[in-house]
């Protein structure tokens, strides 16, 4: 049997400690609050300071926009080099209204509709050769103050975004800028089109799990909901259909999709004009240390005051292999894949686990159970179904999970 040192036995009292805690986005949900499980509210900004969002770290060059602040963008059928000869005639019948995803920071608004090459990042297209994004996509954005604009992004280059907006008649056109560098260590560096200034608003990405917000959710239409989204180094498994006290963190798939809390445990009622919390469900959150908490959503205010109460618990505190989870490995070769096969190398405990590979969204484009042995065992990995582009490998079997990234061109 496992002795507990002195280090387990105060972690272990720490946990089970149920805290209650209201995040505010203000009235009209006004706000966005970036949060913290460990410390609570890092950091709290106004969601109608920004207009787009550039993302900093990994390889998609996301650029968002604040659609949840009432600002349309729509992707021209031109190319760059129409800017000055742009014709917005049935734009708003015709042309694609884009939108940020919500289930991913890595797909930005203008990083939609993207074509068959690989290189290809919605806005602009990479150069392999000097590392450089050229911008090849005219937008039209309709910003929350009435203003009509064009937008293009010019490129990325010298760790440098440019781009240049316009009314659509080309008068009043600017330029402007946003360096990565000032932005270390962060998901994103903002700027406002509407008074031509970069942001610095968002905290280190080692510092918040969650942040509570408005944003667009597809229901399936686009429309704009209060929720809370996760840091792209959290996950979170989602248990529904039954007590909140009955609900086991271990074994479950936890999800890296960025909405996996989203907005749906409310509801609102046309009866009383309030809204109803779902009790039949649970969150628990795998932080960026390892750590799993464990949420319930019991009030939200609405509009009228944007709190939302929810009761967090730590149930496994890094370190403390809580669950006996056994060791496991997986790896993906040859790496890149070139010809719609490549080899899963698992060295695991067991004879079944579930294997799922998923995109950089996170969405799932491959689900099948592996049997028999698991230890030392080398099985055939057939991705001819999947375009170019980088994956993640998944398999998770009896108390363990495990990844590898890996690369279709």
């Amino acid at each position: 049997m496992r002795s507990l040192t002195p280090l387990t036995l105060l972690l272990s009292a720490a946990m089970n400690a149920q805290t209650t805690v209201t995040v505010t986005t203000a009235p009209a949900n006004a706000d966005q609050v970036w949060y913290s499980l460990q410390n609570g509210t890092v950091r709290t900004a106004p969601l109608v300071e920004w207009d787009l969002g550039f993302e900093i770290a990994g390889f998609t060059a996301s650029i968002l926009v604040n659609t949840a602040k009432g600002i349309a963008v729509f992707k021209a059928p031109y190319a760059v080099g129409a800017w000055n000869s742009l014709d917005t005639a049935g734009m708003t019948n015709s042309w694609t209204q884009v939108y940020d995803s919500d289930t991913s920071w890595s797909y930005g608004a203008l990083n939609q509709e993207l074509t068959s090459d690989e290189f290809d990042l919605g806005w602009g297209v990479y150069n392999l050769v000097t590392h450089t994004v050229a911008g090849d996509s005219l937008f039209v954005v309709h910003l929350a103050n009435g203003d009509w604009k064009k937008l293009r992004i010019d490129g990325l280059a010298a760790n440098t975004y440019t781009f240049t907006w316009a009314d659509l008649d080309g008068s009043n056109e600017t330029t402007g800028s946003l360096n990565k560098a000032n932005y270390a260590d962060k998901n994103f560096g903002y700027f406002s089109l509407e008074n031509n200034m970069a942001l610095d608003r968002e905290p280190l990405t080692t510092d918040w799990d969650l942040l509570f917000t408005k944003y667009t959710a597809f229901i399936p239409q686009a429309y704009p909901v209060a929720g809370v989204l996760q840091n792209r180094n959290v996950t979170c498994l989602r248990v529904a259909g039954m007590d909140p006290a009955l609900a086991e963190w271990t074994g479950g798939y936890y999800d890296p999709h960025i909405n996996t809390i989203g907005y749906d445990w409310k509801s609102f009622n046309m009866q009383t004009f309030q809204y109803d919390i779902a009790t039949d469900r649970c969150y628990f959150v795998k932080d960026g240390s390892d750590q799993v908490w464990k949420l319930i959503f019991t009030d939200y205010g609405g509009s009228a005051t944007g709190d939302i109460t929810f009761t967090q618990e730590l149930i496994s505190a890094a370190g403390i292999d809580e669950a006996g989870a056994p060791a496991a490995s997986i790896a993906v070769y040859p790496d890149p894949v070139e010809g719609g096969t490549t080899n899963l190398f698992i060295d695991a405990p067991g004879t079944h686990a579930d294997l799922r590979v998923l995109d950089a969204s996170g969405r799932v484009m491959i689900a099948r159970p592996l049997d028999g042995a698991l230890a030392m065992r080398t099985l055939p990995l057939d991705v001819q179904t999947l375009s170019p582009g980088a994956y993640i490998v998944q398999v998770q079997g009896g108390g363990y999970r495990v990844h590898s990234r890996f690369i279709v061109r």
